[in-house]
């Protein structure tokens, strides 16, 4: 029972050195494997963190406690699922919901506000600032009622017209809140 344990807490180990070196080559290579049983646990990290916990609480199991051996397993076995579901829980799931671009459409930005950078002639371009997720990116930009937007304007996106932001003055009002 302890080679059994030692080359599962040895596995693992090697898998977390090999990810680390390999990334996501690996995982997603792994990560279609398991896809005929449908379980969406079933993810090469949380399998690899069940197998290495496994091991390592077997191994510390039989050598410092009085434990019978089956006894040993099911308690590394119910500890490694714990573990397991705890790696899944706080970081997998997590992981996978993540944003993994900061790229967006043009057309997105229809409708935000944003600040004249540059000042937009009545005729002419210029070029405005708008927020978009955790920064800001820089457009050019026409006016849409061919009026003059000096600098700190704010403004609101109508539309997009070859890859030109058309904008308008944002009316503000007393007591609304933007």
């Amino acid at each position: 029972m302890e080679t059994l344990y030692w080359s599962c807490l040895a596995g693992g180990i090697i898998f977390a050195v090999v990810s680390v070196v390999l990334g996501d080559i690996l995982s997603h290579a792994l990560d279609g494997l398991l896809d005929f049983l449908s379980v969406d646990v079933l993810k090469p990290m949380v399998i690899a963190t069940a197998v290495t916990v496994f091991g390592g609480a077997g191994i510390l199991l039989l050598r410092y406690t009085g434990l019978h051996q089956g006894l040993s397993a099911l308690i590394a076995g119910i500890g490694a699922i714990g573990v397991a579901g705890v790696v899944y829980t706080v970081y997998v799931r997590p992981m996978e919901n993540s944003e993994n671009s900061t790229g967006y459409s043009i057309r997105e930005l229809e409708g935000r506000i944003g600040e004249v950078t540059i000042p937009i002639p009545p005729e002419g371009y210029g070029e405005v600032m708008v927020r978009l997720g955790a920064g800001n990116t820089l457009h050019i930009a026409s006016s849409l009622e061919r009026l003059p937007l000096p600098a700190g304007t704010r403004v609101v996106v109508v539309d997009v017209l070859d890859g030109v932001l058309r904008v308008t003055r944002l009316e503000e009002r007393k007591g609304d809140v933007v």
